[in-house]
């Protein structure tokens, strides 16, 4: 909601519903919102912000609490699939001083969840992005730094216990804009005609499958167990700063939306992929941040594609609404 002139709620889960959008992330748990929500058919990735993580690690009773409020009160008539637990918290970066209190916040969380029973319909966890990867170069090499391994380590481990996938903000236009040398644009929109990384016998067109590669290889690297990747958040903005233009926007998502259907080299199946974001939101920075939306906040549909990528009528394809991002 980091704009002025954006709809409300309701209008924005109106206009989910009639393009056929069937899931969503929330940031936070924006009680209108999530009214606007109820039976609507929406799957929903619910966020806890990183300004709450100290203390619902701390307090088992505000965990409950939070719970109680923000998922109990909603569910099943909201369709609440995932609680993301922390957004790109980092213990080497900006926002260092969350990252001791992500695990016992997932984990009290998780226990409030279970409590009920909800615990197989419901999976708790957090969203990291590529800024944890070290080594990245080939995909097959993947591994994470060495310096959030300790991190990290504890928090895969209870992804394998609760068989909970890790969620990633995966953004090939941000590897792209900080290594163009290097990256084709190509490479970067899935245009390539052919293969331009050969990572053994595992044949690369493009940016996206190779950094989640890189990531799905640094967590079976660790050796602690198999956990699944939800790309959390994707996109490419159309105005604001190198490369931002409105056709490398519209390639990139048309390409994802069409792409995520298919897996990658190292994993087969359908990738599920929330795209960022909802809408154009002008209260943000630097400029780049304002245009990372598929809808204008007049309603109006910033690019000519759909928003399904369908196999067996599945929606493979999803918008992220932000409401008070962390980005």
């Amino acid at each position: 909601m980091m704009g002025n002139n954006l709809p409300s709620q309701r209008e924005a889960i109106d206009l989910c519903k009639s393009n056929n959008i069937k899931r969503m992330r929330l940031y936070d748990p924006n009680q209108a919102a999530l009214e606007a929500l109820r039976n609507s058919g929406i799957e929903l990735m619910l966020g806890v912000p990183n300004s709450d993580l100290q203390n619902i690690a701390t307090n088992n009773d505000i965990a409950i609490q939070w719970v109680q409020k923000n998922v109990l009160n909603f569910y099943p008539s909201v369709k609440i699939k995932y609680i993301a637990v922390g957004n790109e918290v980092n213990p080497v970066g900006g926002s260092s001083q969350f990252a001791k209190f992500v695990l016992p916040a997932i984990q009290n969380i998780y226990q409030a969840i279970r409590a009920k029973n909800l615990h197989d319909q419901i999976k708790v966890s957090t969203a990291i992005d590529m800024t944890m990867i070290g080594t990245s170069y080939p995909p097959s090499k993947g591994s994470f730094r060495s310096d959030v391994r300790s991190y990290l380590d504890p928090i895969i481990g209870y992804l394998v216990y609760a068989n909970a996938p890790l969620f990633a903000n995966i953004y090939s236009y941000f590897s792209y804009k900080d290594n163009p040398k290097d990256i084709s644009l190509q490479y970067a929109l899935f245009t390539s005609p052919n293969v331009v990384v050969w990572d053994g016998s595992r044949g690369y067109q493009n940016l996206f499958d190779a950094l989640l590669d890189s990531l799905h290889a640094a967590i079976d690297n660790t050796g602690i167990g198999f956990v699944k990747v939800v790309v959390s958040e994707s996109g490419w903005p159309s105005d604001g700063g190198f490369a931002t233009t409105y056709d490398n926007a519209r390639v990139y998502l048309d390409n994802l939306i069409r792409h995520v259907k298919g897996g990658t080299p190292m994993r087969s199946g359908p990738i599920e992929t929330y795209i960022f974001g909802l809408f154009d939101e002008n209260q943000k920075n630097p400029e780049l941040e304002k245009h990372f939306g598929v809808f204008y906040p007049n309603k109006q549909k910033k690019y000519p594609f759909g928003f399904q990528g369908k196999i067996d009528g599945t929606n493979l394809f999803n918008v992220s609404f932000p409401l008070k991002s962390d980005i």
